[in-house]
């Protein structure tokens, strides 16, 4: 059964309670310029504001890359979320009604649309329910840890609404399920409750924890982080992937640092929950968390939309774990650390104590002192490099030298570059100031080395295989898909409209083009477009070929269905992502050895800010290529790509 349409009622009153302001300003950091706003436009680098809201207009419009439009356009393109997506989360928010064209389908409709609802519903009475409980007899030692070993105050334990979850196997399930009754297959989405191997029934997810509550970014919990009290491994343990937790995508405490991050112009990231509250409860209020896991380059983004000067300080612990984070951390996002896009600093407490352990015995005021004398990425990784060498033996200094090399030379700023060149032949001098020019220039030169020779591959490029004709096989099995399932699946023709607008592609293949202008040519027929869904573009397609145009009978497989392509198109929108994926993949690879062979051509010496350029857009094609090869490879692997 295809979805119902959303009624234009809906869509309208949605689009006059959406305030344009209130949307953006919870993704870019907006000042009043006369009577609009202005911030750095999210939509693409740039260092001096170009993006302008207008509250008077409701549109957002930016003077560097041309995007604009209302609020919806926003989060569309922001998100890269559907219409109707987006219509019906402005809906919730703004307390709109929902009415669809389709009243026999209504019930069902809503069924669907309220389920993040039930599970925010669900979510929000758990979190309730292990508060109350941390107040109980069994919760006593969960209590006294906080107070006594944390340190926390009550209002601190209140504003974070921790609690404890009881160590019986059947409590929050009793509660949730028995008590409050709500459906078992929604608790288990929530992430609360897991089956028992056997079959015969559920068991909680947390017990004998303590509990914290993570929120979204409006501040409505989307899952839980549960503290082992003794002995039980793991020592933290998260809530699973659901509808609304994504731990690669969440930083935890980012609903109460968002403002603090934009008005101090600075994003503190540590490493566990405690670390966060510990400083929030001091007053250091531009703290987030990683939830366990790496930072991902999503989270970076997240925090750089709240500041200007896109500055991130890395606070893990100075431990081997802490250390191994803070690398992986950079690995993340290095390339547009290197081109200064991000302001990152390195953090580690003195004698190798976290936040909480810092703060039980000085002040935030020492804390944000630490904040402002905190070293650049490169000086700590310089530091990383030193740490445990023996500069006075030949082989260590020479080993030294070389990763120093390796680190220098992804520097793209030139008179950054040459600071640091001059730095590490100081520290290689051991004070013998004498040889810092000779040891400079020897950096200098095995830096630039491997840039002349351009006969040979650049270690300081990223390298590609392209398997023979995989460009258009690729093209041929990705756009017949979409094709397949635009003929055969009314309910998802926006969907592939959509994705390819959002990505800028088009039919590259000759003979896909062609049915992708008679299928419009179909369509542009029909004067009220609520009727385009009813359309059997089959059939009409097929009168074509009554119409002498022969072209028809190159695609007419694809009118038909075999038990493989009826499968995907049973999976249509996994089958949408994989083939739109596999499309950008192409066009990325071809602008990919178009870069490379320009930087090739050119001439470092005569044109390095050309060089440069080519050498930015190979990495950026590179960087969006290995996205779209994960895509492919994990999320759409049973596929035909």
């Amino acid at each position: 059964m295809s979805s119902p349409r959303i009624h234009p009622d809906t869509i309208e009153e949605v689009k006059q309670r959406a305030d344009i302001y209130d949307i953006v300003s919870e993704r870019v950091v907006l000042k009043r310029q006369g009577k609009d706003f202005a911030g750095l436009c999210p939509f693409h680098e740039e260092k001096t504001p170009s993006f302008t809201v207008s509250p008077t207009k409701q549109m957002y419009y930016c003077f560097g890359c041309g995007a604009g439009g209302n609020a919806i356009k926003f989060l569309m393109e922001l998100d890269k979320s559907s219409f109707s997506d987006v219509v019906l989360e402005l809906a919730r928010r703004y307390q709109v009604p929902v009415k669809t064209e389709s009243p026999e389908q209504h019930e069902e409709f809503q069924r669907t649309l309220s389920l993040r609802e039930k599970l925010y519903e669900i979510l929000a009475i758990a979190a309730s329910f292990y508060q109350h409980a941390l107040r109980q007899s069994q919760g006593e030692e969960a209590l006294e840890y906080l107070k006594f070993s944390r340190r926390m105050g009550e209002s601190t334990i209140r504003d974070f609404q921790l609690g404890y979850a009881p160590p019986g196997w059947e409590t929050i399930y009793g509660y949730l399920v028995e008590q409050k009754r709500f459906p078992l297959e929604l608790v288990e989405q929530a992430g609360l409750i897991v089956p028992r191997k056997a079959g015969n029934g559920y068991y909680d997810r947390f017990r004998d924890r303590l509990i914290i509550p993570i929120r979204d970014i409006q501040g409505r919990v989307i899952g839980f982080g549960g503290r082992s009290l003794g002995d039980e491994m793991p020592k933290y343990l998260n809530s699973p992937e659901t509808e609304l937790f994504d731990k690669g995508k969440t930083l935890f405490a980012l609903d109460r640092a968002k403002n603090a991050i934009a008005k101090q112009d600075r994003a503190v990231v540590v490493e566990g929950y405690f670390d966060a509250i510990a400083l929030h409860a001091a007053g250091v209020e531009n703290v987030v968390a990683a939830l366990g896991t790496a930072l991902s380059l999503y989270q970076i983004r997240q925090l750089l939309r709240y500041t200007e000067s896109k500055e991130i300080v890395l606070n893990f612990d100075a431990d081997a774990a802490g250390t191994k984070a803070t690398e992986r951390a950079i690995g993340e996002i290095e390339t547009l650390a290197y081109r200064g896009e991000v302001q990152l600093r390195i953090l580690n407490l003195p004698n190798g104590k976290d936040a909480d352990e810092y703060l039980y015995i000085h002040t935030r005021h020492d804390y944000q002192d630490l904040l402002e004398q905190a070293p650049p990425f490169i000086d700590w990784q310089i530091r990383q490099i030193l740490a445990g060498k023996k500069l006075e033996t030949v082989a260590e200094s020479q080993k030294v030298a070389g990763e120093m090399v390796e680190l220098l030379r992804k520097i793209e700023d030139v008179t950054q570059r040459t600071a640091y060149i001059q730095a590490g032949a100081e520290i290689l001098s051991q004070g013998q100031s004498r040889l810092v020019p000779m040891l400079a220039d020897s950096l200098r030169k095995q830096i630039q080395k491997p840039r002349s020779q351009k006969q040979k591959a650049s270690p300081s490029l990223p390298e590609i295989s392209l398997p023979d004709k995989r460009d258009r096989t690729l093209l041929e099995k990705a756009e017949a898909l979409l094709l397949r399932i635009y003929l055969h699946c009314p309910e998802h023709r926006t969907s592939i409209v959509n994705a390819l607008d959002e990505q800028d592609l088009q039919f590259s293949l000759l003979i896909h083009r062609f049915l992708w202008i008679k299928i419009n040519e179909i369509e542009s027929k029909i004067d009220d477009k609520r009727f385009l869904l009813d359309i059997d573009l089959i059939s009409e397609l097929q009168n074509f070929d009554s119409e002498n145009s022969p072209e028809i009978s190159q695609v007419s497989h694809l009118f038909n269905l075999d038990e493989k392509t009826k499968k995907d198109i049973h999976r249509a929108p996994l089958a949408i992502r994989a083939a739109v994926a596999c499309i950008e993949l192409v066009m990325c690879e071809k602008r990919y050895l178009h870069y490379l062979e320009l930087w090739q051509k050119t001439d470092l010496t005569l044109n390095p800010e050309l060089a440069h350029y080519y050498h930015q857009q190979i990495y950026a094609e590179k960087r969006r290529m290995n996205e779209l090869e994960e895509l492919r490879h994990v999320k759409f692997s049973e596929l035909i790509f």
